[in-house]
């Protein structure tokens, strides 16, 4: 225990951090139940606003492109442009391909003269590339050549064949003559084998990877050697490890970051309890590997539901400790570490967060043309509280409620989504016990539902020679009809469950009282959870006692 206690105060600093913000899952052809390859990506952040970008090209020109840096909006620098591009929707092209990442910062390696930054990067990467491989090439060959920005990065990439995991983090700032000559990126990607899932989660994943082995792992040529230069590694080529020697374990890679990897892989293979001492930040010996294979195969909705997980069922599940209050809430408020009697303790990081600032599965195939093949879910604010809806690759526009520039984070709109599904959540929040599990109800009735749909959309559509238009249609009108579905559910959560109390309704509304004036039958009143009560007396026990005979 004592051990533990060092490690943690060694990892604040981490915990604290905002680059712990961000939840990405891998699962190939064969290991989904339709043999679609599926991209999972919870984009988390204090200061993001959810919505759904967007990228049309719009012909040939000579201006350079502007680059601003996603995470602060700070301009960067210009790229010279390409031809041809390709349209993007979210974080999903024309083509199917679709992007996602976590950071993972790792040794201080930032390239502050660099004007690539890592969101940048991804969107700049899906204008222009037409597999996963291809992207993985444009993504190198952007960060070498104009620099690279940001911190370590772990980066998803998937199309209708195959799904990659692409690791690198930059090399600092050696500047001569004016110029940085470590300018670029260090990096290593790694094929998905068909049939297995991966995940990350802010902690790099590739540890060693064959040297000869092109067809599933791809390096830079000086990945080893430089880190060798920085006196990082010293030892054989065979036993280098990128993430040991680029991002030195700790406390909090494996409490906050790889607890999740670990979640997400119990949910789909029974063997996975034997790392629990590693996920807990125990044992940093005992790692789980880079990939798993599932026990069966992994339907779409199986992973929307991994997504919105808090450790249920594991010995950090959020809703059983007294932290969780009255209501079973698996919500703990920022900062993630506190101190008490100069002991610090640490706040789960569980992959459904409230700071989600949009998320999405994706689902590429490859048994139907492109502009079929890739539906982008997306959705908006905590995964556990929202909803996905279904977004084609190929739409032409996005849906209203969801457009950028809809409402942000300092101004809120009455049409977004994002500021829709955040009064449900905050709601919810109140008494999740409750209001959580009405919500989830709506969840899984859309979601079913739609998944449902879109078999129906995907044979119409398969048959058209241009089926932009319908695809179009279809994705915005499930949207817009998300939002009313949401707006209906906001009102209806104020009324019944307004002041703490819980109005009776059957099948054909709330009761009432029988008067026939408005007045509501009278409301259930459920109280706090057991624990909750237990711990309140042992606090002020003596002073909450009833000591004499109870009137009204």
């Amino acid at each position: 225990m004592k051990k533990t206690l060092i490690l943690v105060a060694i990892a604040v600093a981490a915990f604290s951090s905002n680059g712990l913000a961000c939840t990405n899952f891998l699962i190939t052809g064969g290991a989904s139940t339709d043999g679609s390859v599926m991209i999972s990506y919870a984009a988390d952040s204090h200061q993001l606003y959810g919505c759904l970008y967007s990228y049309t090209p719009k012909g040939k020109s000579g201006l350079p492109i502007r680059i601003t840096e996603w995470d602060t909006g700070k301009y960067l620098g210009e790229i010279a442009p390409v031809h041809p591009t390709y349209s993007t929707v979210g974080n999903m092209n024309e083509h199917q391909v679709t992007i996602g990442e976590t950071t993972f910062g790792g040794r201080e390696l930032a390239d502050s003269t660099g004007i690539m930054d890592y969101g940048s990067l991804i969107y700049i990467t899906l204008q222009r590339a037409r597999t996963a491989r291809e992207a993985i090439d444009i993504f190198v060959n952007l960060a070498n050549k104009y620099g690279y920005h940001s911190e370590g990065e772990s980066i998803s990439i998937g199309d209708p064949n195959e799904a990659w995991l692409l690791e690198l983090i930059g090399k600092g700032c050696k500047i001569v003559d004016g110029r940085n000559i470590n300018k670029g990126i260090v990096w290593v990607a790694r094929r998905i084998p068909d049939g297995y899932i991966c995940a990350h989660a802010n902690y790099p994943r590739i540890s060693t990877f064959p040297l000869n082995d092109p067809e599933n792992t791809l390096y830079a040529p000086d990945v080893i050697s430089f880190a060798r230069e920085q006196g990082f590694f010293s030892g054989r080529d065979e036993d280098f490890s990128f993430k040991d020697v680029y991002a030195p374990l700790d406390f909090s890679s494996m409490r906050a970051c790889e607890a999740r990897v670990w979640s997400f892989f119990r949910r789909f293979n029974s063997d996975m309890d034997r790392y629990v001492d590693y996920a807990m930040g125990h044992n940093p010996s005992n790692p789980f590997p880079l990939w798993i294979k599932p026990d069966r195969p992994i339907s779409p909705k199986e992973v929307f539901d991994a997504m919105r997980d808090h450790y249920e069922g594991t010995p950090m599940d959020m809703t059983v400790d007294v932290g969780a209050g009255g209501s079973r809430s698996p919500y703990r408020w920022r900062p993630m570490v506190w101190e008490v009697d100069s002991v610090k303790y640490v706040n789960e990081r569980a992959t459904a967060t409230q700071q989600t600032g949009f998320w999405f599965v994706s689902q590429a195939r490859k048994w139907l043309p492109d502009p079929v093949g890739g539906i982008l879910w997306f959705g908006v604010d905590d995964t556990a509280t929202s909803c996905l809806t279904p977004i084609y690759c190929s739409v032409t526009r996005t849906p209203e409620c969801l457009r950028e520039g809809n409402g942000s984070m300092l101004e809120y709109s009455p049409t977004s989504a994002f500021w829709f599904f955040n009064r449900v959540a905050q709601f919810a929040y109140l008494r999740y016990d409750y209001i959580g599990a009405e919500v989830r109800k709506v969840v899984d009735e859309w979601e079913k539902a739609m998944i449902a749909q879109t078999l129906t959309v995907d044979a119409s559509a398969a048959k058209l020679k241009d089926p932009r238009k319908m695809l179009t249609e279809f994705s915005s009108s499930a949207a817009q009809r998300l939002f009313d579905r949401w707006t209906e559910l906001d009102r209806y959560l104020m009324v019944k469950y307004i002041d703490g109390n819980i109005k009776k309704e059957d099948a054909n509304g709330f009761l009432d009282n029988g008067s026939g004036r408005g007045i509501p039958a009278m409301p259930l009143q459920p109280g706090y959870s057991e624990k909750w009560k237990r711990a309140v007396v042992q606090d002020a026990g003596e002073t909450l006692k009833v000591t004499g005979k109870l009137g009204h």
